[in-house]
Protein backbone atom coordinates (compact mmCIF):
# COMPACT_ATOMS: atom_id res chain seq x y z
CA UNK A 1 0.00 0.00 0.00
CA UNK A 2 1.00 3.90 -0.97
CA UNK A 3 2.22 5.46 2.10
CA UNK A 4 -0.40 7.40 4.13
CA UNK A 5 -1.55 11.09 3.27
CA UNK A 6 -1.66 13.63 5.70
CA UNK A 7 -2.69 17.14 5.55
CA UNK A 8 0.87 18.30 4.44
CA UNK A 9 1.89 16.30 1.75
CA UNK A 10 -1.57 17.39 -0.05
CA UNK A 11 -0.63 21.23 0.78
CA UNK A 12 2.61 20.34 -0.92
CA UNK A 13 1.13 18.71 -4.18
CA UNK A 14 0.44 22.27 -5.54
CA UNK A 15 4.41 23.20 -5.56
CA UNK A 16 4.71 20.03 -7.12
CA UNK A 17 2.16 20.58 -9.35
CA UNK A 18 0.27 17.48 -8.82
CA UNK A 19 -2.93 17.37 -9.33
CA UNK A 20 -5.13 16.17 -6.25
CA UNK A 21 -7.68 13.61 -6.33
CA UNK A 22 -10.59 14.08 -3.93
CA UNK A 23 -13.85 12.40 -3.21
CA UNK A 24 -16.76 12.74 -0.65
CA UNK A 25 -17.80 9.40 1.10
CA UNK A 26 -20.24 8.81 3.91
CA UNK A 27 -19.67 5.11 4.94
CA UNK A 28 -16.71 2.18 5.29
CA UNK A 29 -18.10 0.38 2.45
CA UNK A 30 -17.92 3.87 -0.28
CA UNK A 31 -14.81 5.06 1.79
CA UNK A 32 -12.88 1.61 1.07
CA UNK A 33 -13.75 1.74 -2.17
CA UNK A 34 -12.49 5.07 -2.95
CA UNK A 35 -9.39 4.47 -1.15
CA UNK A 36 -8.89 1.18 -3.12
CA UNK A 37 -9.23 3.59 -6.24
CA UNK A 38 -6.40 5.50 -4.82
CA UNK A 39 -7.74 8.60 -4.33
CA UNK A 40 -5.86 11.54 -2.08
CA UNK A 41 -8.40 12.76 -0.10
CA UNK A 42 -11.86 11.73 1.23
CA UNK A 43 -14.39 14.23 2.35
CA UNK A 44 -17.18 12.87 4.71
CA UNK A 45 -19.12 16.00 3.39
CA UNK A 46 -22.12 17.34 4.72
CA UNK A 47 -23.47 16.80 1.29
CA UNK A 48 -24.45 13.31 3.16
CA UNK A 49 -27.66 15.58 4.39
CA UNK A 50 -28.87 15.53 0.87
CA UNK A 51 -27.10 12.23 -1.01
CA UNK A 52 -28.12 9.40 2.03
CA UNK A 53 -30.26 11.24 4.78
CA UNK A 54 -32.74 13.10 2.06
CA UNK A 55 -33.12 16.65 3.02
CA UNK A 56 -32.93 19.35 0.49
CA UNK A 57 -30.52 21.35 1.49
CA UNK A 58 -27.14 20.66 3.78
CA UNK A 59 -28.69 23.10 6.89
CA UNK A 60 -30.54 20.06 9.06
CA UNK A 61 -27.71 17.66 9.47
CA UNK A 62 -26.19 17.66 12.57
CA UNK A 63 -22.66 16.91 14.15
CA UNK A 64 -23.76 13.96 15.73
CA UNK A 65 -24.53 12.78 12.47
CA UNK A 66 -21.49 13.90 11.33
CA UNK A 67 -19.43 12.27 13.54
CA UNK A 68 -21.81 8.88 13.21
CA UNK A 69 -20.82 8.88 9.56
CA UNK A 70 -17.30 9.84 10.29
CA UNK A 71 -16.69 6.73 12.85
CA UNK A 72 -18.26 4.73 10.14
CA UNK A 73 -15.81 6.01 7.31
CA UNK A 74 -12.92 5.97 9.12
CA UNK A 75 -13.59 1.86 8.99
CA UNK A 76 -13.29 1.72 5.30
CA UNK A 77 -10.23 4.19 4.54
CA UNK A 78 -6.81 3.44 5.12
CA UNK A 79 -4.56 5.37 3.04
CA UNK A 80 -6.25 8.84 1.88
CA UNK A 81 -6.73 11.63 4.39
CA UNK A 82 -10.12 11.68 5.85
CA UNK A 83 -11.72 15.06 6.21
CA UNK A 84 -15.01 15.80 7.72
CA UNK A 85 -16.97 18.50 7.14
CA UNK A 86 -17.86 20.58 10.11
CA UNK A 87 -21.98 20.86 9.50
CA UNK A 88 -24.24 24.17 9.84
CA UNK A 89 -24.10 25.39 13.13
CA UNK A 90 -21.33 24.05 14.42
CA UNK A 91 -18.81 26.61 14.25
CA UNK A 92 -20.56 29.98 13.63
CA UNK A 93 -21.11 30.79 16.99
CA UNK A 94 -18.34 30.98 18.78
CA UNK A 95 -14.73 30.33 18.03
CA UNK A 96 -14.78 28.12 21.74
CA UNK A 97 -17.61 26.50 19.51
CA UNK A 98 -15.87 25.81 16.98
CA UNK A 99 -12.67 24.57 18.15
CA UNK A 100 -14.95 22.22 20.59
CA UNK A 101 -16.93 21.11 17.46
CA UNK A 102 -13.35 20.22 15.40
CA UNK A 103 -12.31 18.12 18.49
CA UNK A 104 -15.38 15.92 18.30
CA UNK A 105 -14.97 15.32 14.91
CA UNK A 106 -11.38 14.32 15.35
CA UNK A 107 -12.06 11.92 18.54
CA UNK A 108 -14.26 10.58 15.87
CA UNK A 109 -11.57 9.43 13.40
CA UNK A 110 -11.30 12.79 11.00
CA UNK A 111 -7.66 13.72 10.58
CA UNK A 112 -8.36 17.57 9.00
CA UNK A 113 -12.01 19.64 9.40
CA UNK A 114 -13.43 21.87 6.93
CA UNK A 115 -15.66 24.81 7.48
CA UNK A 116 -17.38 27.34 5.05
CA UNK A 117 -16.80 31.10 4.87
CA UNK A 118 -14.75 33.50 6.26
CA UNK A 119 -14.09 32.60 9.85
CA UNK A 120 -10.35 33.42 10.08
CA UNK A 121 -10.23 33.41 14.01
CA UNK A 122 -11.65 30.04 14.27
CA UNK A 123 -9.65 28.63 11.41
CA UNK A 124 -6.70 29.82 13.37
CA UNK A 125 -8.03 28.61 16.79
CA UNK A 126 -8.72 25.25 15.21
CA UNK A 127 -4.97 25.02 13.91
CA UNK A 128 -4.28 26.59 17.42
CA UNK A 129 -5.12 23.17 18.97
CA UNK A 130 -3.24 20.97 16.38
CA UNK A 131 -6.26 19.97 13.67
CA UNK A 132 -5.25 20.78 9.98
CA UNK A 133 -7.94 22.91 8.50
CA UNK A 134 -9.64 23.29 5.08
CA UNK A 135 -11.19 26.16 3.62
CA UNK A 136 -14.80 26.51 1.48
CA UNK A 137 -15.58 29.37 -0.56
CA UNK A 138 -17.85 30.39 -3.17
CA UNK A 139 -20.95 28.46 -3.11
CA UNK A 140 -21.07 27.85 -0.08
CA UNK A 141 -24.41 25.19 0.51
CA UNK A 142 -24.34 25.97 3.92
CA UNK A 143 -25.47 29.96 2.87
CA UNK A 144 -28.08 28.38 0.87
CA UNK A 145 -30.60 30.44 2.01
CA UNK A 146 -28.75 33.98 2.09
CA UNK A 147 -28.06 33.20 -1.95
CA UNK A 148 -31.00 32.11 -2.93
CA UNK A 149 -30.12 28.99 -4.15
CA UNK A 150 -27.72 26.64 -5.42
CA UNK A 151 -25.53 29.22 -7.70
CA UNK A 152 -22.48 30.70 -9.24
CA UNK A 153 -20.88 33.10 -7.05
CA UNK A 154 -18.68 35.56 -7.57
CA UNK A 155 -19.26 36.93 -10.86
CA UNK A 156 -18.46 40.80 -11.92
CA UNK A 157 -18.09 42.61 -8.89
CA UNK A 158 -18.44 40.17 -6.53
CA UNK A 159 -15.31 38.15 -7.84
CA UNK A 160 -13.00 41.12 -5.08
CA UNK A 161 -15.20 39.66 -2.33
CA UNK A 162 -14.31 35.92 -3.17
CA UNK A 163 -10.88 36.52 -3.83
CA UNK A 164 -10.15 38.00 -0.08
CA UNK A 165 -11.79 35.19 1.62
CA UNK A 166 -9.68 33.16 -0.22
CA UNK A 167 -6.75 35.09 0.96
CA UNK A 168 -8.06 35.35 4.57
CA UNK A 169 -8.89 31.55 4.99
CA UNK A 170 -5.00 30.68 3.23
CA UNK A 171 -3.62 33.57 5.70
CA UNK A 172 -5.30 32.27 8.90
CA UNK A 173 -3.36 28.71 8.28
CA UNK A 174 -5.70 26.46 6.10
CA UNK A 175 -3.90 23.86 4.49
CA UNK A 176 -6.21 23.70 1.19
CA UNK A 177 -9.58 24.89 0.21
CA UNK A 178 -12.19 24.21 -1.82
CA UNK A 179 -13.71 26.65 -4.31
CA UNK A 180 -17.11 26.07 -5.34
CA UNK A 181 -19.44 26.97 -8.53
CA UNK A 182 -17.20 29.88 -9.27
CA UNK A 183 -15.87 31.77 -12.50
CA UNK A 184 -13.10 29.54 -13.81
CA UNK A 185 -11.45 32.52 -14.34
CA UNK A 186 -11.95 33.35 -10.90
CA UNK A 187 -10.80 30.05 -9.68
CA UNK A 188 -7.69 30.23 -11.22
CA UNK A 189 -6.98 33.67 -9.90
CA UNK A 190 -7.20 32.36 -6.69
CA UNK A 191 -4.96 29.31 -7.18
CA UNK A 192 -2.22 31.79 -8.33
CA UNK A 193 -3.02 34.48 -5.60
CA UNK A 194 -2.54 31.81 -2.62
CA UNK A 195 -0.05 29.68 -1.35
CA UNK A 196 -2.51 26.69 -0.40
CA UNK A 197 -3.84 24.05 -2.66
CA UNK A 198 -7.56 24.84 -4.11
CA UNK A 199 -9.99 21.64 -4.79
CA UNK A 200 -12.65 22.58 -7.33
CA UNK A 201 -15.87 22.00 -7.82
CA UNK A 202 -17.77 23.74 -10.75
CA UNK A 203 -14.46 25.66 -10.92
CA UNK A 204 -12.86 25.08 -14.20
CA UNK A 205 -9.25 23.59 -14.62
CA UNK A 206 -7.20 25.88 -13.08
CA UNK A 207 -7.33 24.92 -9.48
CA UNK A 208 -4.94 22.22 -8.34
CA UNK A 209 -7.14 19.69 -7.73
CA UNK A 210 -10.72 18.33 -7.49
CA UNK A 211 -13.60 16.85 -5.43
CA UNK A 212 -16.87 15.51 -6.32
CA UNK A 213 -19.48 13.85 -4.80
CA UNK A 214 -18.94 9.83 -5.16
CA UNK A 215 -22.62 9.35 -6.06
CA UNK A 216 -22.66 11.99 -8.59
CA UNK A 217 -19.78 10.36 -10.48
CA UNK A 218 -21.22 6.87 -10.38
CA UNK A 219 -24.36 7.77 -11.61
CA UNK A 220 -26.87 7.10 -8.47
CA UNK A 221 -28.16 10.04 -8.47
CA UNK A 222 -31.54 11.12 -10.14
CA UNK A 223 -30.20 14.62 -11.03
CA UNK A 224 -26.93 15.16 -13.47
CA UNK A 225 -25.58 18.37 -12.80
CA UNK A 226 -23.48 20.72 -15.31
CA UNK A 227 -20.19 20.54 -12.51
CA UNK A 228 -20.14 16.99 -12.10
CA UNK A 229 -19.57 14.32 -15.07
CA UNK A 230 -21.14 10.70 -14.65
CA UNK A 231 -18.73 7.74 -15.18
CA UNK A 232 -20.53 5.03 -14.53
CA UNK A 233 -24.02 3.96 -14.13
CA UNK A 234 -24.80 2.66 -10.63
CA UNK A 235 -28.12 2.95 -10.31
CA UNK A 236 -28.97 1.56 -13.38
CA UNK A 237 -27.15 -1.40 -12.95
CA UNK A 238 -28.53 -1.98 -9.04
CA UNK A 239 -31.83 -1.29 -10.58
CA UNK A 240 -31.66 -4.20 -13.17
CA UNK A 241 -29.84 -6.43 -10.23
CA UNK A 242 -33.08 -5.58 -8.14
CA UNK A 243 -35.57 -6.08 -10.13
CA UNK A 244 -33.52 -9.67 -11.29
CA UNK A 245 -33.85 -10.65 -7.49
CA UNK A 246 -37.73 -9.56 -7.14
CA UNK A 247 -38.47 -11.23 -10.29
CA UNK A 248 -37.11 -14.72 -9.65
CA UNK A 249 -37.89 -14.89 -6.42
CA UNK A 250 -41.17 -14.64 -7.47
CA UNK A 251 -41.04 -17.41 -10.15
CA UNK A 252 -39.56 -19.48 -7.66
CA UNK A 253 -36.61 -19.63 -9.27
CA UNK A 254 -34.57 -18.37 -7.07
CA UNK A 255 -32.96 -19.75 -4.20
CA UNK A 256 -31.52 -22.51 -5.55
CA UNK A 257 -30.22 -26.11 -4.22
CA UNK A 258 -26.98 -24.16 -4.67
CA UNK A 259 -28.25 -21.41 -2.36
CA UNK A 260 -29.30 -23.73 0.43
CA UNK A 261 -28.14 -25.09 3.13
Amino acid sequence: MADKVTAPQIRAMKASGDKIVCLTAYDAYFGALADRAGVDLILVGDSLANVVLGYETTVPVTLQEMVHHVRATRRGVKRALLVADMPFGSYNSSVGQAVDSAVELMKAGAEAVKLEGDYPDAIEAIVKAGIPLMGHIGMTPQSVNNFGGFKVQGRGSAAETVLETAKNIADAGAFSIVVELTPADLAKQISQAISIPTIGIGAGQGCDGQIQVLHDILGFADQTFKHAKRFGEGQALALSAIKDYACEVRAESFPTDENSF
